[in-house]
């Protein structure tokens, strides 16, 4: 476990001390989040009327966890990446645990969901989002946004490593993952969808944590539309949902990286 570890901590700073030599790695955690801050609190911010609030502080915990979700999209073009290039290959000619490399991959990717929350917080108290709730339950907030983001992450490893290549994997990741943020409550109350819809909406894992964050945060929630666990208690839903993902993609990344690199 301890060789494993250190294995998993040399890959993980290999990857991070590739970021500052890649920018649009750097833009896409950094302008990309301000970006859409101003796009939808100032664009939509005065079209969109939210129940019980500002549409600005409705909008920042949505914009926080689509950005926890895309990164799942950095993760499989790295995978994809490491996989065409020969890097694995190299790898494994090394003696070192095989987990190092997915590891190393998910936790960078971490860290880039850490530097993409500031930018985000930065651009929404620039626009007039604040924190209601004390440091405590703020922290909690963001610990559940970089907990669904590492969760992600894994199901990122697990696309690049099915689909390979880095230009098919980038649009597969996209078309599945836009739709889970915009078929959410992140960015408009789910209240006036069709009823399908607004089911699937209100069990989606994205609605569930954007609900508790807005909780956490002290920002408007807007209109339930369930009495079920997702809306009752949001922060356990969101908790659950991420440790499920976890549970489900990890092995499953496992499995697929040995049968790639057997290959």
């Amino acid at each position: 476990m301890t060789t494993a570890l250190s294995d998993a901590a040399a890959v993980t700073g290999r990857n991070l001390r590739h970021i500052p030599r890649v920018p649009e790695k750097l833009a896409t955690v950094s302008f990309q989040p301000v970006i859409f801050v101003l796009l939808f609190g100032y664009l939509f911010g005065s079209a969109i009327h939210v129940p019980g609030g500002g549409y600005r502080e409705f909008i920042m915990a949505g914009i926080f966890t689509q950005m926890m979700v895309i990164g799942a999209a950095t993760t499989a073009v790295g995978v994809a990446d490491d996989l065409g290039n020969g890097l694995v290959d190299r790898f494994r000619s090394l003696p070192m645990a095989r987990s190092a490399v997915l590891i190393g991959r998910t936790v960078a990717d971490l860290a880039l969901s850490v530097l993409s929350c500031v930018a985000m917080a930065a651009a929404g108290l620039a626009i007039g989002w604040r924190i209601h709730h004390g440091p405590a339950q703020a922290l909690a907030g963001f610990g559940l946004l970089l907990l669904l983001g590492f969760a992600m992450a894994w199901v990122g490893a697990l696309l690049g490593l099915l689909i390979r290549d880095a230009e098919s994997v980038n649009a597969a990741t996209f078309g599945v993952l836009m739709p889970l943020t915009f078929l959410s409550n992140a960015f408009i109350p789910p209240a006036g969808l069709p009823v399908w819809l607004r089911a699937v909406a209100d069990w989606n894992p994205v609605s569930a944590t954007v609900t508790a964050c807005r909780e956490l945060f002290g920002n408007t929630v807007g209109a339930s539309t369930t009495v079920g666990l997702p809306s009752q208690h949001p922060i356990l839903a969101s908790a659950g949902w991420s440790l499920l993902i976890l549970l489900l993609a990890v092995p499953l990344a496992v499995r697929a990286y040995r049968s790639a690199v057997a290959r």
